[in-house]
């Protein structure tokens, strides 16, 4: 019998539900922690950044427009195929380094996460949402509304549950995401990707770019048609003039812990909008 040869897998770039090749034709290795090739993944380049902003903004309005319920059984069947993966995935963060019993760890997180989120898809305008005391003929609501597409630069480390709390608070309430993984993120990023293209998603809802995060986050952030910009697994050290160019669409800015869980980490997503109406119409 022949001998088998070895397959090593090239991971492309999520965009628009689909995985395409960078356009700039550049990849880089992803080794595990005793220097084992694992795979060979895709750097996205300034245009690759824009395509999945356009993905973005094409899916924004319909899901938005879908029920909170439906929402939030998206997100459960993300965290359902994630748990099918488990395995997959706990190999993935021991060749990062982790250990058996922290990668087993953080891949229940994850999942738990995912539902714990998708819990909350009903319930945000309720508890964000209010009736405001008025001195005359008319009603005043305040409610929430997602804020639109938002870059996220997510964390190295954890990959998997930092990658989980930041993106699925994103995308519950209607916005969606562009996700700038690092190199070092990049295998668990993507592998992540496999699991949303058969988790019901609508494409363009997530996207992944692998590659050189701090090189695109400037491009981001200066992007007109970039509403937010999440910099949790950004440095701190970013130069003042792209953190000016975010001021030019007024985007919002958000920092947060990379493994938290709390519903003011769906606000921070959210635009909080006062409407008025006048009894009797």
């Amino acid at each position: 019998m022949a001998e088998h040869l070895p397959v090593d897998k090239t991971f492309k770039l999520f965009i628009g539900g689909a995985f395409p090749r960078s356009e700039s034709g550049h990849t880089f290795q992803v080794r595990s922690d005793d220097g084992r090739l694992l795979a060979n993944a895709a750097k996205a380049s300034r245009k690759d950044l824009r395509e999945a902003v356009r993905a973005a903004r094409s899916a924004q309005a319909g899901w938005a427009g879908r029920t909170a319920y439906n929402r939030g059984q998206v997100l459960y069947r993300v965290a359902e195929m994630l748990d099918a993966r488990r395995d997959e995935f706990v190999v993935v963060l021991r060749d990062g380094g982790r250990s058996a019993e922290s990668a087993r760890n953080e891949v229940e997180q994850a999942v738990d996460r995912w539902v714990w989120y998708a819990g909350w898809a009903d319930k945000v305008h309720q508890v964000l949402g209010t009736v405001n005391p008025v001195a005359g003929p008319f009603f005043n609501f305040t409610y929430p509304e997602p804020t639109g597409v938002v870059v996220q630069a997510v964390p190295d480390d954890p990959p998997l549950l930092g990658l989980a709390s930041r993106l699925a608070p994103a995308i519950v309430t209607g916005n969606t995401s562009v996700v700038l993984a690092g190199e070092a993120a990049a295998l668990v990023a993507m592998s992540l990707a496999e699991v949303l293209a058969t988790s019901d998603v609508p494409g363009g809802v997530v996207n992944i770019l692998t590659g050189d995060q701090i090189g695109l986050l400037p491009w981001a952030l200066g992007h007109l048609d970039v509403n937010a910009v999440d910099l949790s697994g950004a440095p701190s050290d970013l130069p003042d003039e792209a953190l000016a160019d975010a001021a030019e669409n007024v985007k919002r800015l958000v920092h947060g812990d990379a493994t938290a869980a709390s519903p003011s980490v769906i606000a921070q997503f959210l635009e909080m909008k006062t409407v008025w109406h006048p009894i009797g119409r």
